[in-house]
C-alpha cells in the first residue's frame, strides 16, 4: 500500500495572493512509520518536556505564529530544513507530487478541483506504472481534516465511477481520508512541503525548495510529479 499525505498552500480567495498549492509526499506504508519517528525526534530536541506540542506548519513556523513566536526566526528557519531534510534523505521510493495553479489562469475554475484532478491522477498514473513494473499496489490519499473535505470526497467519488479527464483512478482503495494534523506528522511534512513550493513560486524563495526539488516523481528525465498551470 502506498499512502500520499498531503496538504495545501495558498488562499483560493485572496486575491494578493498569485499561486495556489496542493502537494503531497508519497511513500510505502512500511516507511511511515521512519519518518513520524525523525520527525518526533526533532520535536523533542526544541521541547524535550513535552514533544507532542509541537506541530510542524510552515506559515507560523515562518512567521513566528503561536508557539514559534518564542524562536528566533534562523532558529525556526533551521528547524524547517531539518524536516525537510528527514524527506530529502529518506528512501529514493518515497515521492513528492504537486500542483502549482495561477489561479487566474484557470478562472473561473475551482483551483482546488483542478489540483486534486492532477493529484488524485498523477499518483493514481504512477501506482499503474508500478503495477506494470510486477510491483501492484493500491493506494490512498490523506488529508489534513481542515482541507476542502466535501469537495476533495465528491471529486473522488465521481473520479472512480464518471471519470475525470484522462480516465477512471483504477488503483485507489479508497475515497481520500482525512485527518487531525495534531496527530500526524506526515501530514505535517506534507504541510511544510506545500509550503515551501508555495514560497518558491509566489515570492522566488528557493531556500525550503531547494532541498527536495529532485525527489518529484520523476522518469526519463519526464517530472511527472509536478503539474504547472503558470
Amino acid at each position: 500500500m502506498h499512502l500520499l499525505y498531503a496538504d495545501e498552500s495558498g488562499n483560493t480567495g485572496d486575491a494578493a495572493q498569485t499561486y495556489f498549492v496542493l502537494a503531497g509526499i508519497s511513500l510505502f506504508e512500511r516507511q511511515g512509520y521512519w519518518l513520524a519517528n525523525q520527525l518526533d525526534n526533532l520535536a523533542r530536541e526544541i521541547n524535550p518536556a513535552d514533544p507532542s506540542s509541537i506541530e510542524f506548519h510552515g506559515s507560523p513556523m515562518f512567521g513566528g505564529k503561536g508557539i514559534w513566536r518564542k524562536h528566533m526566526k534562523a532558529d525556526r528557519c533551521r528547524i524547517i530544513r531539518e524536516a525537510l531534510k528527514i524527506f530529502a534523505y529518506s528512501h529514493q521510493s518515497n515521492r513528492i507530487f504537486a500542483c502549482v495553479v495561477d489561479k487566474t489562469k484557470i478562472s473561473p475554475n475551482d483551483p482546488v478541483e483542478f489540483s486534486f484532478e492532477q493529484l488524485a491522477s498523477r499518483f493514481d498514473h504512477y501506482l499503474s506504472r508500478l503495477h506494470k513494473e510486477n510491483n501492484a499496489q493500491r493506494g490512498i490519499i490523506i488529508f489534513d481534516k481542515s482541507t476542502y473535505e466535501t469537495t476533495i470526497q465528491g471529486l473522488a467519488t465521481d473520479f472512480r465511477t464518471i471519470g475525470h479527464k484522462w480516465g477512471v483512478l483504477r488503483n485507489l482503495s479508497e475515497v481520500p481520508l482525512f485527518l487531525d494534523s495534531k496527530a500526524s506528522r506526515l501530514i505535517q511534512l506534507a504541510d511544510l512541503i506545500a509550503y515551501s513550493i508555495f514560497r518558491q513560486y509566489e515570492h522566488g524563495d528557493d531556500d525550503f525548495f531547494s532541498i527536495f526539488h529532485d525527489r518529484f516523481d520523476e522518469v526519463g528525465g519526464v517530472k511527472h510529479g509536478l503539474c504547472e498551470r503558470l
